[in-house]
């Protein structure tokens, strides 16, 4: 089977199989961090603990409203009507209230847990309990504001869980208590007021509480600083979790009053204010929101105005600005981009870490812009040592990262040091020309950095190098080289460790560049291998990773042994972050040394084997990754009875103890899908339990799916995952094993549940089915024969998931195609024709197309003109593979039945065949036979007219190679 990967940009972090890089624009990533994380909001998360219980007493509440005024003088706000005011607690009530809310903070995990999973859900049986919670919340001042807090969270979580089930008195009780509230002295109550408004906003309350942002918007001309702040706060984050339905009809576009009253606040003598008000417009720049988008001049002019705020939240949130500004409405700011970008030069060395970090996310932003080398180039020479002086390791990041534990590979791991794992189906997509080929971009991002798993300074300015060095190449390196000498070399470690990451950072982008330096620098940081220092051995190990495809090119006794055998050692390091870095590098090298690494397989074997028995939890799933790579890499050179011998036994140890529910699986069964296919043959002795493990897991995965579909209150919704991992394990079976897999095929249902899964809502579940549907085509097509007929394959292909299906059109199926033609060209034509196609599908819909029309060329020629075009555009990126060879093998058995489809696109049929370097002798002569073909049925005359059209790059490969 194959499977084609498009692989995003490697940084430092732990790989592990199927899960790319996010792509740079949004969320940016380093060392597998979102560059942008949701905003956390102080005191707003959910309390582990809670509230119990008490009797239900007290009158019902009652509301009162006005009319709604934007803007209006304060006055005399609303207060509650009388019987709302009249509510009072009953006191013995109120004292258990009191008591369990203390009991919730109580260090006695028993007694907490007896609170949350007892006592709250016997309250919240009484709807007055949460006349109680806003109670203590908005009016018991006498009780500490902690206790206050929490009660207000607990209020906050009831809303989310239960507000539509609120009786109206009780709701409205709730919402004038926060109102009259919105300016308690304590800040911390005040937050706490603001999250439950905006909680109670976001169940669909905005439509329902008209006077809601009117009566915000008129405390904000309070005089009382307390009623002013509480209310931009609650505002804030309104603005941030409804920012799209305050810019619609729904609510009559009340941003067209709310953003000019906010940029009248830009000014207020308050920072906290200033701060708040910049922060509101802030929401509504990505959404190019109209009433903002109508005040822009008048904002940056405020913006500029603020540059120098002496308040540190003021100049975060004027760089945050003026970084989305950048994305936005450049146009606007292209003025004054020399000013801008001195000020960010400043601000990137900010005294404050907050400031600095909003000011480094300018460079990211501007290296994506077109105006990017002609506005920056004149200011590399002082942004560049402010970007590499922002790679080294604080004093805090030091100790979060524990920088002085040498040794702490007996430690077991806790459960916080285990992100949740999530799989990803194996998708297929096409190498190109041009990417690049060092594979220097593959690797991936998705786990933490342990305590250090915030995007921070460090990162940011190391992301920042990066699309700094794609963008200026080697004309970076004037600016850095003098800088690098002295830091690789330094004798202090953490500016040395600054130093390897700075080296790795520009690796892609000044690769050529770096060329000449190489010889000195490989051996320099492979020394750095044994260094004593760990975090300076784990990023030795990325940064050489960065370098692997050079170290491939040069001869294997120079750089590519030694690299391998200090990776080895450092993948049975006594450190547990050196053991994830060394094992994430040596995949990285596996993928391009490829075969290079057979002579060694039995000492590399060894070594990860002996690793099984060492590593702890989170680096056993890194370790999985790595020993999958490695049988990508040498394919069925590892078919070998000694080989198998060493892999094979802790491998299935590891697959017998782990329960179908552990999602330890995942990562262990993609291993074993790349396993069993490089094994082949060498297989088949295990290969019976793992297919029926594989059938139950996506049996039972289904069934749980009914159940809950049917009785949802009663079931859990499935984790499909695990289906997901089954079916690719399948694949990776009936790839390796080929005909051999026909009798367990043939003793399972799975061509029924094949079915059910190629139905399946998820579109990870029906990719992966689609590919197994491939892969069990070529290997038992008399199993699928029978079921093509009710297999929705014309379906598939509607749904833009051909990419999937490539396999089940192989050659070797020939004939038996025939009769499935027409239910699945008009799907492809289509597809291939539609605009915005993402590139991947279009590529895999013309393979599939050319396929089709090498095993029935009568029945697709006939549409060869609907196609011809798009089928050339499409492939002429491609490089030379089996793939390729097998689709323009079909179109030139097409031209043959149909000529005349192709004469209208003649000239994009010329370029797809320029774009082969070296087709193989007999699809060379089918490409020399059309062209001259064309060139005789036209005559000379009119072929130099055509020939005319051709860029001059066009028309010398095709003299050169095809004499036309």
């Amino acid at each position: 089977m194959a499977r084609f990967h498009i692989p995003p940009p490697a940084l430092p972090s732990p790989r592990l199989r199927g899960r790319g890089w996010r792509s740079w624009r949004g969320p940016r990533t380093w060392a597998g961090v979102d560059r942008r994380p949701p905003p956390v909001r102080r005191g707003r998360s959910s309390p582990a603990t809670a509230a119990a219980a008490i009797t239900s007493a007290g009158a019902q509440p009652g509301t009162a409203t006005e009319p709604p005024r934007y803007g209006a003088d304060p006055g005399p706000y609303p207060r509650s009507s009388p019987c709302a005011m009249d509510w009072q607690p009953d006191e013995q009530g109120l004292q258990q209230v009191l008591q369990l809310l203390k009991d919730s903070q109580s260090p006695n995990t028993a007694t907490q847990r007896i609170v949350q999973d007892q006592k709250l859900k016997q309250l919240n049986q009484f709807p007055d309990f949460n006349n109680y919670l806003i109670f203590v919340l908005t009016r018991l001042k006498s009780e500490d504001e902690p206790t206050r807090s929490l009660s207000g969270l607990i209020l906050k979580n009831n809303v989310k869980a239960h507000y539509q089930s609120f009786p109206p008195p009780v709701a409205d009780f709730i919402k004038q208590e926060c109102l009259n509230n919105i300016g308690d002295a304590s800040s911390l109550i005040r937050a706490t007021i603001g999250i439950l408004i905006t909680t109670i906003a976001s169940k669909g309350e905005l439509q329902m509480w008209p006077e809601l942002l009117p009566q915000l918007c008129n405390l904000l001309n309070s005089e009382d600083y307390n009623t002013c702040e509480g209310a931009f706060g609650a505002l804030q984050k309104i603005c941030e979790d409804s920012s799209e339905l305050l810019d619609s009809d729904a609510l009559n576009r009340p941003l067209n009053i709310m953003i000019p009253k906010f940029l009248q606040f830009f000014k207020h003598c308050s920072p906290k204010i200033r701060s708040h008000a910049i922060a509101c417009v802030n929401q509504f720049i990505m959404d190019r929101a109209q009433a903002l988008m109508d005040n822009i001049d008048t904002f940056i002019e405020h913006l500029f105005a603020l540059a120098v705020d002496d308040d540190p939240e003021v100049r975060k949130n004027v760089c945050r600005a003026l970084v989305m500004l950048l994305e936005v409405r450049i146009d606007r700011l292209i003025p004054h981009m020399h000013s801008i970008i001195q000020y960010m030069l400043q601000r990137t060395q900010d005294h404050d870490e907050n400031v600095a970090l909003e000011a480094c996310e300018f460079w990211l932003t501007l290296a994506e812009q077109p105006i990017c080398k002609e506005v920056l180039a004149s200011h590399l020479v002082q942004l560049i040592p402010i970007l590499v002086k922002g790679m080294k390791y604080s004093e805090i990041d030091i100790i979060l990262l524990k920088g002085d534990v040498e040794e702490d590979e007996a430690v077991p791991d806790s459960e916080q040091d285990i992100k949740p794992r999530f799989h990803k189906s194996r998708t297929v997509t096409l190498p190109h020309e041009a990417e690049r080929p060092d594979g220097s971009e593959d690797a991936e991002d998705d786990d933490d950095d342990d305590a250090l798993s915030d995007w921070n300074l460090r990162k940011c300015s190391a992301a920042a190098l990066d699309v700094l060095a794609n963008v200026f190449r080697e004309e970076l390196l004037p600016h850095l080289l003098p800088l690098l000498k002295d830091l690789l070399f330094h004798p202090e470690w953490v500016v040395k460790e600054s130093g390897i990451l700075v080296l790795g950072a520009i690796a892609e982008g000044c690769m050529q560049g770096m060329v000449p330096y190489l010889p000195e620098l490989i051996p320099h940081l492979i020394q750095c291998l044994s260094d004593k220092k760990a975090l300076v051995r784990s990023i030795a190990c990325w940064t050489l990773s960065r370098y692997a495809h050079w170290v491939v090119s040069q001869p294997p006794d120079m750089h590519l042994k030694p690299l391998m055998t200090e990776l080895l050692k450092r993948i049975l390091d006594g450190n547990k972050r050196v053991q994830e870095a060394a094992c994430s590098a040596f995949a990285t090298l596996e993928e391009e040394a490829c075969t290079e690494l057979v002579p060694y397989l039995s000492y590399i074997l060894d070594t990860l084997v002996f690793a099984f028995g060492k590593y702890q939890h989170k680096n056993l799933l890194i370790l999985y990754d790595a020993i999958g790579t490695l049988a990508d890499s040498v394919g069925h050179h590892l078919n070998q009875p000694e080989y198998i011998q060493k892999l094979m036994p802790p491998l299935i140890q590891k697959w017998n103890e782990l329960k179908d529910e552990d999602k330890d699986l995942f990562p262990l069964l993609e291993c074993l899908s790349s396993v069993a296919t490089a094994l082949q043959s060498g297989f088949l002795p295990y290969c019976e339990p793992v297919y029926q493990r594989c059938v139950t897991l996506v049996q039972k995965t289904l069934a749980q799916a009914m159940m809950y579909t049917q009785h949802p209150e009663q079931y859990e919704a499935p984790d499909k995952d695990f289906m997901i991992v089954a079916l690719d394990l399948l694949s990776g079976l009936a790839e390796g094993l080929g005909g051999h897999v026909e009798q367990l095929v043939a003793r399972s249902n799975i061509m029924t549940l094949l079915f059910q899964c190629m139905q399946d809502s998820m579109p990870e579940v029906r990719q992966s089915s689609f590919a197994l549907l491939g892969d069990l085509t070529k290997a038992c097509f008399i199993h699928v024969k029978p079921c093509i007929g009710t297999t929705p394959i014309a379906w598939l292909f509607a749904h833009s998931l051909v990419s999937q299906c490539l396999d089940a059109t192989r050659v070797g199926v020939g004939a038996e195609m025939q009769p499935y033609v027409q239910m699945v060209l008009n799907n492809l034509v289509e597809i291939i024709n539609r605009p915005n196609t993402p590139k991947t599908l279009l590529e895999n819909t013309a393979i599939t197309i050319g396929r089709l029309g090498y095993v029935c060329p009568q029945e697709v020629a006939p549409m060869l003109q609907q196609f011809i075009r798009p089928w050339c555009t499409s492939l002429r990126n491609i490089r030379d593979n089996e793939e390729k060879d097998s689709a323009f093998r079909g179109i030139c058995m097409m031209i043959g039945v149909n000529p005349g489809g192709v004469v209208q696109d003649f000239i994009f049929f010329c370029d797809a065949v320029a774009s082969w370097v070296s087709p193989k002798d007999d699809l060379r002569d089918m490409f020399y036979k059309i062209l001259h073909g064309f060139k005789d049925q036209v005559g000379e005359e009119n072929w130099q007219q055509f020939s005319e059209q051709f860029p001059p790059l066009l028309k010398e490969r095709l003299a050169a190679f095809y004499g036309v």
